[in-house]
C-alpha cells in the first residue's frame, strides 16, 4: 500500500494502489505517518504515486461515508499526517502525475515543492457530492493562490490542470510526463544536500509567517538566524564563503 525507499539522504514514499488510482484509505495515511516518524537521519522527503495517478482521494473502507465515519477518519487518521508534514523539520517534494484529487490534492500541495507532469491535474470536487474540501484545503488554497481562485477551485469543483496550476503559483514546476521522476528526485537530492537545520527553520517560518505580524516575523528571523549560525553547516557556510568554494553541508 505504501512503498518506501531510502536513496542517499532522501526518503521516498510512494502510494502503491495503482488499480485504485492510489485512493487512500485511512491505513495508507497511517503508514505515511509512521514512515515520517521513523525517517531516521533522512534530510528530505519525496512523495509520489505509482501508476497513472498521484492520489484520487480518500477511500473510506467498507463504503460507509456517514458523517460520523468521515469525521472519525479525518480526526484520527488523515489530519494527524497533514500536521506531521507541516511540522517536519526537513524539506518535502511531491511528484504529481495524473490526478491529485481530494485529500490527494491536499497531500500534494502540502509539500514545499510540488513538481507536476503535463498530465497532472488538481481537483477538489466535493461540491458535486454536497461535501467540503479537507486535508487543510481551506487553509492552504487561499494562501497559495488567493481567495478568489480558492473559491473557484472549491466552490465550482473543476479540474485545475498543471499549466494553470503553475500560472496560479500553486505548484513549483511542470515537466514532461517522462521527465517527472528524474526532476523530482534531482530536486529532493538537491534539498537533501543543503543545510538541513536552516531549511527546516525556513519551512517553519513560512508556515508561521501566514499568521504572524511583521514584528513577530522579524523577531523569529533573528532567533532563527542565531540558531542556524550556531550549526556546523552555518560554520561551514561561513568558511566556504570566505574561502571562495562551494560549501559541503552535513545536515547538522
Amino acid at each position: 500500500m505504501l512503498r518506501t525507499e531510502r536513496r542517499g539522504d532522501v526518503l521516498a514514499l510512494s502510494l502503491d494502489r495503482p488499480d485504485r488510482l492510489n485512493a487512500a484509505p485511512p491505513a495508507l495515511f497511517d503508514a505515511i505517518g509512521a514512515a515520517l516518524a521513523e525517517r531516521g537521519d533522512a534530510r528530505a522527503v519525496l512523495i509520489a504515486g505509482e501508476g497513472r495517478a498521484f492520489c484520487s482521494g480518500a477511500d473510506i473502507s467498507g463504503g460507509d461515508v456517514g458523517p460520523d465515519t468521515v469525521h472519525r477518519a479525518l480526526v484520527a487518521h488523515y489530519n494527524p499526517v497533514m500536521l506531521a508534514l507541516a511540522d517536519l523539520p526537513i524539506p518535502v517534494v511531491s511528484a504529481v502525475r495524473g490526478a491529485a484529487a481530494g485529500i490527494g490534492c491536499s497531500l500534494a500541495l502540502a509539500a514545499d515543492f510540488c513538481v507536476a507532469s503535463e498530465s497532472a491535474y488538481f481537483l477538489h470536487a466535493f461540491v458535486n457530492i454536497g461535501m467540503v474540501p479537507d486535508g487543510g484545503a481551506s487553509w492552504m488554497l487561499p494562501r497559495l493562490i488567493g481567495r478568489a481562485r480558492a473559491a473557484e477551485m472549491m466552490m465550482l469543483g473543476e479540474r485545475v490542470g498543471a499549466a494553470k496550476a503553475l500560472d496560479w503559483g500553486m505548484i513549483h514546476k511542470v515537466v514532461a510526463d517522462d521527465a517527472l521522476d528524474a526532476e523530482a528526485w534531482a530536486l529532493a537530492e538537491r534539498l537533501a544536500a543543503g543545510p538541513s537545520v536552516a531549511l527546516g527553520l525556513m519551512r517553519r517560518a513560512l508556515h508561521a509567517g501566514f499568521d504572524s505580524d511583521y514584528a513577530a516575523a522579524l523577531a523569529r528571523e533573528a532567533q532563527d538566524q542565531r540558531s542556524a549560525r550556531a550549526t556546523l553547516d552555518g560554520e561551514e557556510g561561513g568558511r566556504a564563503f570566505f574561502e571562495k568554494r562551494p560549501p559541503r553541508f552535513l545536515g547538522r
